[in-house]
């Protein structure tokens, strides 16, 4: 392990909770295989205490930290300046700190949730067809936000506030509408899972996934377990699956390149790494 010094780089991760997260696991081996003098921690606020706690990191203490439920909206509105992905989505999941006290905002999930697809559904086209959403939330308005921008015809929001749906829908514009989770899944050519629902075991978000056709590919952006009840449902019915691994590994890169001003070093398996942390077999 590389030796941490009075001099080493200080990043990290803000959730609540934050004790499931692989995105430690991640980041700190890609700083030991580069020999970084660095390190990178979770952080938990209480549930009212996200704003003092980014008050307080400013000014470059640390470099920056990503950003996980139930924070990521309120982060973006803790940002003196937001990337066009971010503003977009209306939520962030990445803060950077700079010297003079002002904080950055961005988001990549939607490149992770892309650079997922691409990796484990890689005939999916986002412009091929409806895409339903699962969740209002951060990590919603984050993959609704890429899929605009990479094209895709129509985005349907589910989620059990309805008015909540129809916010999302109205900030980002007109290919995106609110609908009931009994019209979602007909035609759709990918179904996405952004809530919670699933995470440690959990069933997962209730939807016909049957009505949607066999062509479809379903996503769950919940990584623990890693194989989760929705995507076993998912598989049973013979539809593509891209688990939440997969979309955390990718929306990581970017975030250790914007903290040490350079990409992970290659040769790590951090899926392995991440999949023993949990006791999956890689």
């Amino acid at each position: 392990m590389s030796a941490i010094t009075g001099a080493a780089m200080v990043a990290g991760i803000i959730g609540r909770p934050v004790t499931h997260s692989l995105s430690p696991v991640l980041h700190n081996a890609w700083i030991e295989a580069a020999g970084l003098n660095a390190v990178y921690a979770p952080l938990a606020p209480t549930a009212d205490g996200f704003q003092a706690l980014v008050n307080g990191l400013r000014g470059g203490v640390i470099r920056g930290v990503n950003v996980t439920i139930p924070f990521k909206e309120e982060a973006l509105a803790a940002a003196d300046e937001l990337s066009d992905r971010a503003r977009l989505a209306g939520a962030a999941n990445l803060l950077l700190f700079r010297a003079d006290g002002t904080v950055f905002a961005d988001n990549t999930d939607g490149l992770g949730m892309l650079g997922a697809l691409a990796a484990q559904a890689p005939g999916f086209d986002p412009r091929s067809g409806p895409t339903v959403i699962l969740g209002a939330g951060g990590a919603a308005r984050g993959a609704a936000a890429a899929l605009v921008l990479a094209g895709a015809p129509e985005i349907r929001i589910v989620n059990r506030t309805f008015d909540r749906a129809q916010a999302l829908a109205r900030d980002l514009g007109p290919a995106v509408r609110a609908v009931s989770v009994e019209a979602a899944p007909a035609g759709a050519g990918l179904i996405i899972n952004a809530t919670s629902l699933g995470l440690g075991g959990g069933p997962g978000p209730e939807i016909d996934l049957a009505a949607a056709p066999l062509s479809a590919v379903v996503l769950d952006m919940v990584y623990k377990p890693l194989r989760t009840e929705f995507l076993r449902r998912a598989a049973d019915l013979g539809l593509a699956t891209v688990d939440g691994l997969e979309m955390l590994i990718r929306q990581a890169v970017p975030s250790f390149e914007a903290f040490f001003d350079q990409a992970p070093p290659a040769g790590v398996d951090v899926r392995a790494l991440a999949l023993r942390a949990v006791g999956e077999t890689p």
